[in-house]
């Protein structure tokens, strides 16, 4: 069975800019961070009809660690996978690499956020905030 690394490091990477223009989000409304994540300034985005939201919060991880993080990627995932329009939007992924109880952030398995490094390491300012 393949590592979370092992697995992280086999996959190739989608330009964020790619899959914002999958979902309609004009170049011009994202902040990006290098060539493979961004924040999205919602005041530039045109008009459109409101989407469907689906919060997913948990007080603890199961014991094997699958927490939020893991899960709303395998939602996305699987909402993906049957034709849906999905964007996953992950805010301070981890704290608990900060007080030592526990690894990094970045889901596992094949429901993991590539490129684990950075979303370990400053992400998009809120990990080490």
């Amino acid at each position: 069975m393949k590592t979370d690394i092992d697995i992280a490091q086999s996959i190739q990477m989608t330009p964020i800019a790619k899959v914002a223009e999958k979902v309609d989000i004009p170049e011009d409304a994202l902040e990006q961070y290098g060539k493979y994540k961004a924040k999205v300034d919602p005041l530039l985005l045109p008009d459109r009809k409101d989407g469907k939201l689906i919060l997913v919060t948990a007080i603890t991880p199961t014991a094997a660690g699958e927490g939020k993080t893991t899960t709303t990627i395998g939602l996305a995932d699987a909402l993906a996978r049957i034709g849906k329009r999905v964007v996953a939007a992950l805010r301070e992924p981890s704290l608990g690499p900060v007080f030592g109880i526990k690894g990094g952030a970045a889901g596992g398995g094949w429901s993991q956020v590539v490129p684990m490094e950075d979303i370990n390491l400053h992400f998009t300012g809120d990990f080490h905030a």
